[in-house]
């Protein structure tokens, strides 16, 4: 059927003009879209947070560790001995620096990589001069140190690798009363001089003069006070003896300090241990000989403030003149050097630490000048 012409055209303009509404719509949106599009992209990026703004939390850990170290003399020991505990194993924390700064760099922090700065310069000051190598070659005299171990199944063994060792002076901290028949046999032929008091002793390639027991507070309180001597005597803890040697006498003193616990109750149990260092603190205090070593496993690190009447009378040999930190416990994996030798008015020129022995600490040795 044919349409005419007048209808025809009517409806094409009625199409067309629907066609235009709806075009002219188009072409409105196609103008507005863009501009609507990059506002909500620009509020995207607004609401997105910056590198300054990302990792908060990562910001505050790596200040929180930083003040930690820093201020790690502020650290109460009342509350279960956090304060040594922490001190023991200060330089650890040190490992929590690339850890933090692994996910600074995966949430792209920039506040985070910046609050790292502050643990990092604060471990290098406490720690960072322990990392280089400060021996100096030849020495007067050379002296050791090593906790046998009372469990240890080859003291003969031990006692040809302590022989071998080349020192000059040698102290053993505890002995069993079993074990110093193999160890006075195993070091005679090296040693000629020699002096057992209790669970420690020397041996000497120099003369030995003037020993004594010194008393570390092994017991104390009423029922210390009726042991007599000799009970004492069986399981005493240090000594003290002068060594001559060509440049003059030389005090040497021996000590085994009383061992730390850790418990749910009393958290890092120190009271024993911190007694007898204030004991031996004492003793050196009062030692006329301005030429002092003091060998032995006090059974804590020079960092903890249990040693502050030690450690302000002598330096660590390991620190003056060592290699790295000399840890010495335990010996299958060392975390922490228990075993310390300590000097007064004589130079150490050099610090190690020996190989394994079948105890479960590492001998340390010096050598020292005068």
């Amino acid at each position: 059927m044919r349409i005419p012409s007048a209808e025809r055209g009517v409806r094409v303009a009625q199409v067309d003009t629907a066609e235009t509404g709806q075009g002219g719509a188009d072409r409105r949106d196609t103008g507005s879209g863009p501009w609507r599009a990059g506002i909500r992209r620009a509020i995207r990026i607004g609401s997105r947070p910056g590198p300054w703004k990302r990792g908060p939390v990562l910001a505050a850990l790596a200040l929180l560790l930083g003040l930690l170290m820093l201020l790690h003399v502020k650290i109460p020991n009342r509350i279960g001995g956090l304060g040594s505990l922490v001190e023991t194993f200060l330089p650890w924390f040190g490992l929590f620096i690339p850890v933090l700064l692994a996910g600074a760099l995966w949430r792209r922090s920039v506040s985070a990589v910046v609050a790292l700065l502050l643990p990092v310069m604060v471990w290098l000051h406490l720690f960072g001069a322990l990392l280089s190598d400060k021996s100096q070659p030849g020495s007067d005299l050379t002296v050791a140190s090593h906790n046998v171990g009372a469990d240890n199944p080859d003291p003969a063994g031990t006692a040809r690798d302590l022989a071998a060792s080349g020192a000059d002076v040698l102290a053993l901290q505890e002995m069993t009363e079993q074990a110093r028949g193999t160890y006075e046999k195993g070091l005679a032929k090296a040693y000629p001089y020699h002096t057992v008091q209790g669970t420690v002793g020397l041996w000497s390639k120099l003369p030995l003069s003037d020993t004594q027991p010194v008393d570390i507070k092994m017991d104390v309180g009423p029922l210390g006070d009726t042991k007599p001597a000799e009970v004492k005597m069986a399981y005493n803890r240090a000594l003290r003896t002068t060594v001559t040697t060509g440049h003059g006498p030389l005090a040497v003193y021996v000590a085994h300090l009383r061992s730390v616990r850790v418990n749910p109750r009393a958290g890092y149990w120190t009271d024993s241990r911190d007694r007898g260092a204030q004991a031996l603190g004492k003793a050196i205090a009062a030692e006329r000989n301005e030429r002092v070593v003091l060998l032995g496993d006090l059974n804590g690190t020079m960092d903890d403030r249990a040693f502050d009447g030690i450690t302000s009378q002598l330096r660590s040999a390991q620190n003056t003149a060592g290699d790295g930190f000399g840890f010495t416990w335990p010996a299958s994996f060392p975390v922490a050097r228990i075993d310390q030798i300590l000097v007064r008015g004589v130079e150490p020129e050099s610090s190690w630490v020996l190989s394994a022995t079948g105890s479960d600490h590492l001998p340390v040795a010096a050598g020292i000048s005068w």
